[in-house]
């Protein structure tokens, strides 16, 4: 759908992703497992059940047909996932980071394998929230957020241990691409004329550049041509950290340059692409 902009297949990167995380896991001691990491609460062990628990999530649901979800009473969906998630990870806590790195192993490669077997442009077994709530997103979208996940939970195990990686342009510029799909739900309160552009420009080796027009009465991606009414520069490192809240929105604000309509330039240093 030309909302989301041009699609992006991410399903190559999962091996490389995992490998790296795998390759990471496998060389900490007992004492960085319990390193505290930016998720409240939640240490390096806890982080990498949390992504135990996504593993197993999709593949029962997207790949069994498993519907397990119980939803409380009028709990939200952000609600749900907090309570679901931390629940797993108290779980997780009995298990050793030797089976769980096998089991990360194990189950990796057939969830692989269900995204290779998805029709990218289809409607996804589940929208992505942050990028639109009254539209179904397509496939790619959904598994590109999977990715995402994934590859910022590791750089959050990694910001916890001190050792850097995973960042090279080929597994980080899609996650900051995927990310930059949230510009049009970011704008959506922001009534313009049509035609009304914004730029958002990420610098860095994975950096890019992304636009978002007003048309048809909504905002949807767009080439990022032209002169913009509002324009938005930050650097690779604060841009995910800002969509993940890794980084507050004022201390995003400060590391960026932004010209032009200040609520659109506002709208977009606030840009969110998790559930929250």
């Amino acid at each position: 759908m030309v909302i989301f902009g041009p699609a992006v297949d991410v399903r190559p990167l999962f091996p490389r992703e995992r490998e790296a995380m795998v390759e990471l896991l496998g060389a900490l001691g007992p004492a960085d497992w319990a390193r505290p990491t930016v998720c409240p609460g939640w240490d390096v062990h806890d982080v990498v059940g949390h992504v135990l628990n996504d593993f197993m999530r999709r593949l029962s649901g997207g790949r069994d047909g498993y519907g397990g979800a119980v939803f409380a009473d009028d709990e939200t969906l952000p609600a749900y996932l907090a309570r679901v998630n931390e629940e797993f990870v108290r779980a997780s806590r009995q298990l050793s980071p030797q089976l769980m790195i096998e089991l990360l192993d194990h189950l990796g490669p057939r969830l692989d394998a269900m995204w290779a077997a998805r029709d990218l442009l289809a409607p996804a077994g589940l929208n992505v929230s942050w990028a639109a709530t009254d539209l179904d997103s397509p496939t790619w979208l959904d598994i590109g957020r999977e990715y995402t996940e994934f590859w910022v939970h590791q750089q959050q195990v990694r910001d916890a241990v001190s050792i850097p990686g995973a960042t090279e342009p080929g597994l980080m510029a899609p996650v900051l691409d995927i990310f930059a799909r949230a510009l049009p739900y970011t704008l959506r309160t922001h009534d313009r004329p049509e035609g009304t552009t914004t730029h958002l420009e990420v610098a860095g080796p994975a950096g890019g550049r992304w636009g978002a027009v007003r048309q048809g009465g909504r905002w949807r991606m767009a080439e990022p041509t032209g002169e913009p009414a509002a324009r938005v520069s930050m650097d690779q490192d604060t841009f995910w950290r800002l969509a993940t809240r890794g980084v507050t929105v004022e201390q995003a604000r400060e590391r960026s340059t932004v010209s032009g309509d200040p609520e659109l330039t506002t709208a977009v240093t606030a840009l969110l692409a998790v559930v929250a």
